[in-house]
């Protein structure tokens, strides 16, 4: 089991108090004797370990800081090495190799410094004592530094693993995309033009070719679903790449969507995505008078709620649109299943005309009637409303495909 980083932090500085209190215990020279200070200060050490990955500069600098510290004091020798080991390891391992060795340096020449001027021997100092701490805090260093070595290299190493898979999968994409999604749009174009040659009356033929529409719609959507997949899957967690464009052309964004909505199937997610980027473009192209452009979606009864618009009405003659959804009441109430009203809105129906704000939405799809081909794929719906408040792209999907 691989143990946590913090868990790995705490032994660590756990190591460095109980070493340092064990060589302040052997009592070897000083003026003064250790007292509650000394092994707090060895205490202070480890403890600047659990530090060591955010801030290993820092706990570097405090380390040798506290070590000067310390024997200004006059408090019994522990060495340089042992205990600024895990500081200059720290620090090396964060990728500051220059930092670990000019510290280390320093604190040595200090050292040598002030031990001469004591009168200790030199050939002792230099010959022996002085070759035991370098080659600790060299030992230190060099571990430090391995280990960030090999690191980037295995992060290296996945990169390009990653680059090499990510290849192969566009590869796929483009070949599914471009052989099977051709075959299936063949199809779906064949039977439109069947079913507007079929005789009154031939209600059995038309709905044999009806589903055979609906069959190959929901293989479209599961094969779109796939190519996103491959292709790296887009998500409502991140719209920036949709509406970075709007605030770059002045319009003010709001965008509020609810946690729920930030942890969606797949097939579902990406729907969701392409229609906000197409109702979105639509703005762009057709509704320069508007200053605004407001996003919202949120889940309730295993439906995702979108909803798209801006503030102003669109500069252009809107045709009219074929959509494709759950079908409205005949009273105005919401089809069974979307709880959406219909009053005083463009509803997204098999047999419904309604009025689109401009069918050149761009994107991915073909304007409102790819929006409805997306909802209706999953089994949703999908309906504009267009009013002095502005244009409104209203679309409800289920979590769970109905159609």
């Amino acid at each position: 089991m691989r143990i946590p980083p913090w868990s790995a932090d705490a032994l660590l500085g756990i190591a460095v108090t109980g070493t340092l209190a064990a060589v302040i215990s052997a009592r070897q020279g000083g003026d003064v004797a250790p007292g509650p200070i000394a092994y707090a200060w060895a205490v202070g050490l480890g403890a600047l370990m659990l530090a060591r990955r955010h801030h290993p500069r820092a706990v570097l600098l405090t380390s040798a800081f506290g070590l000067c510290a310390y024997y200004a004091v006059g408090y019994p020798a522990v060495g340089v090495g042992v205990p600024l080991a895990a500081a200059l390891f720290s620090a090396a391992e964060a990728g500051f190799l220059r930092w670990s060795v000019l510290t280390a340096a320093g604190v040595l020449g200090l050292s040598l410094m002030f031990r001469l001027l004591e009168g200790q021997s030199a050939a002792f100092v230099v010959g022996y004592d002085l070759i035991t701490h370098v080659t600790l805090m060299a030992a230190a260093i060099a571990l430090g530094d391995g280990l960030r070595s090999r690191r980037a290299q295995r992060e290296l190493q996945l990169r390009e693993n990653l680059s090499r898979v990510r290849e192969e999968r566009l590869a796929i994409a483009r070949d599914l995309h471009d052989s099977v999604g051709h075959g299936v749009s063949v199809i779906s174009l064949h039977v439109d033009v069947a079913r507007e040659a079929v005789p009154p009356g031939n209600e059995a033929l038309d709905e044999a070719l009806l589903r055979i529409r609906q069959a190959a719609d929901r293989t479209m959507s599961d094969l779109r679903g796939a190519v996103g997949v491959l292709r790296g899957a887009v998500s409502l967690d991140d719209l920036s790449p949709v509406l970075d464009p709007a605030r770059t052309a002045g319009f003010d964004v709001s965008v509020r969507v609810a946690p729920e909505a930030r942890e969606l199937p797949e097939l579902v997610d990406a729907a969701a995505y392409r229609i906000v980027q197409e109702a979105v473009t639509n703005v762009l192209r057709h509704a320069s008078s508007a200053s605004r452009v407001s996003v919202s979606a949120t889940v309730s009864a295993g439906l995702l709620h979108l909803t798209i618009s801006d503030d102003g009405p669109p500069d252009r003659n809107p045709p009219r649109e074929r959509y494709s959804g759950h079908e409205p009441a005949d009273n105005g109430a919401p089809a069974p299943g979307s709880g959406m009203a219909t009053a005083g809105s463009n509803t997204t129906g098999a047999d419904n005309g309604a009025t689109a704000a401009g069918s050149g939405m761009g994107g991915t799809g073909h304007g409102l009637a790819g929006m409805a081909e997306r909802a209706r794929a999953l089994g949703g719906a999908l309906r504009t409303r267009h009013g002095a408040e502005g244009f409104t792209v209203e679309a409800e999907l289920p979590l769970v495909r109905t159609a």
